[in-house]
């Protein structure tokens, strides 16, 4: 086991008015489909001293173009995913073994138009599209799968719209 720590981090399961959820694949995985992977929740690190809620609409202004959101509920612990070994001092600028994440759901309150990929120079994700929450699993990448059944269970109740 790497002695390296884990990144704190911060993730969006971001409902539209219908209860669907925003996935976006990684532009570094442009012809990942599932079961292989490369859809994904908006998440990204938390700034020292930075508060996980204010983290959270911050990540998604950067990866989405858009905050224009609500947060409605948060998973009630913090979460941890290691990476693959192939992927340890890789990933992640090589600094960190996982991440510990911080789970909100939020409620979109913009239209689509609002959501903007482009925005970033460098941007996270090329692709994006709403799905059925329960999806969320077989979309992701193996070592994240088991974080995303966690959310799929402790969001059902968001997913009515």
């Amino acid at each position: 086991m790497s002695v390296l720590p884990y990144r704190p981090n911060v993730g969006a399961v971001l409902f539209n008015r219908a209860g669907l959820v925003l996935v976006a694949r990684r532009a570094d995985l442009p012809n990942a489909e599932a079961p292989a992977g490369g859809w994904q929740l908006p998440q990204g690190g938390i700034d020292e001293g930075e508060d996980p809620r204010q983290a959270v609409l911050r990540e998604l202004a950067e990866e989405i173009g858009t905050d224009r959101a609500e947060v409605i509920g948060e998973h009630h612990e913090w979460l941890t995913y290691d990476l693959p070994s192939e992927l340890i001092g890789v990933a992640l600028k090589g600094r960190f073994r996982g991440q510990r994440q911080r789970w909100f759901a939020l409620r979109f309150i913009g239209d689509d138009g609002d959501i903007r990929l482009d925005l970033d120079p460098h941007p996270e994700f090329d692709a994006w599209r709403w799905v059925e929450l329960a999806a969320l699993p077989d979309l992701a990448v193996p070592f994240k799968r088991p974080i995303y059944a966690v959310l799929v269970a402790s969001f059902a109740r968001f997913a009515d719209g």
